[in-house]
């Protein structure tokens, strides 16, 4: 699903027209990135939770000449899905 066919979902769903429901849903898209690169949690009840796990610098290998490389330190956003959604996917 691309984020057209979510928001015409929601729209259908919430009784509104596609322009609020996409309103609605970029702010909410907006506010879990801002909330994760301010390092906070987001935790939605019965369907997840949104993380920033940081990686350490390590060294790597370049697979074109096998040299080792330094990979930087970086953080990524991760997603633990809740009980309810996995039960739901499980059904």
């Amino acid at each position: 699903m691309k984020k057209k066919e979510l928001v015409a979902k929601v729209a259908a769903a919430a009784g509104t027209d596609e322009k609020t429901a996409g309103k609605v849903v970029a702010a909410l898209l907006d506010t879990i990135a801002a909330e994760l690169a301010a390092g906070e949690k987001v935790q939605l009840t019965g369907f997840g939770t949104f993380e920033v796990a940081s990686r350490p610098e390590r060294t790597g290998r370049n697979p074109f000449n096998n040299e080792e490389i330094t990979i930087a330190a970086s953080k990524a956003p991760r997603f633990k899905a809740g009980k309810s959604l996995k039960d739901k996917v499980n059904a």
